[in-house]
């Protein structure tokens, strides 16, 4: 899977309450949630970021509470994939979960900036800076985690019958 979109930076520590301010969750409703992604820290993300586009950050992205709508707000905005040093552990359940990537990448965070292109190949373990020309690797997601993509999530995959092939493979 290939993706291509712009940057979007932020630092560490970035929490699910940045994310998604709980003054907000009145609502399970993704679509009404959305404008609010990220206000706190960046009030132009929401109503900006496009389809394909990358959130890059640095360590412990996602960290706070558990909440599922944090990775759910980020996926339906179509931001295509967050780039982090390092993730909370419930939130990247939670993204992959919903079918949201989650790359583990310390470099992209150091020479990425807000605005350059990038192409994210997610089976190659590659991330291109398509505006300074420079390779970020990363170490490529298990076979089990690009079936959780591609099919859309875990809810998908099961509605699928996918989990039956995850099983069988020892996945």
């Amino acid at each position: 899977m290939i993706y291509e979109g712009m940057a979007w930076i932020f630092g560490d520590d970035v929490d699910t309450d940045q994310i998604i301010p709980a003054r907000y969750l009145t609502t399970p409703d993704l679509s009404l949630l959305a404008p609010h992604c990220l206000e706190d820290l960046d009030p132009e993300f929401a109503g900006s970021v496009g389809a394909g586009d990358l959130v890059v950050a640095g360590r412990n992205f996602g960290c706070g509470s558990s909440r599922e709508h944090a990775p759910g707000v980020l996926k339906s905005l179509g931001v295509a994939a967050v780039v982090a040093e390092s993730f909370a552990r419930i939130f990247y359940r939670n993204g992959f979960n919903l079918g949201l990537p989650l790359i583990q990448c310390a470099e992209a965070r150091a020479r990425v900036a807000r605005g350059e292109r990038l192409r994210l190949d997610l089976k190659a373990g590659r991330l291109i800076n398509l505006s300074k020309g420079e390779l970020y690797s990363f170490k490529p997601l298990p076979k089990f985690m690009m079936e959780l993509i591609e099919a859309g999530g875990l809810s998908a995959l099961l509605r699928g019958g996918g989990w039956r092939e995850a099983c069988e493979s020892g996945a």
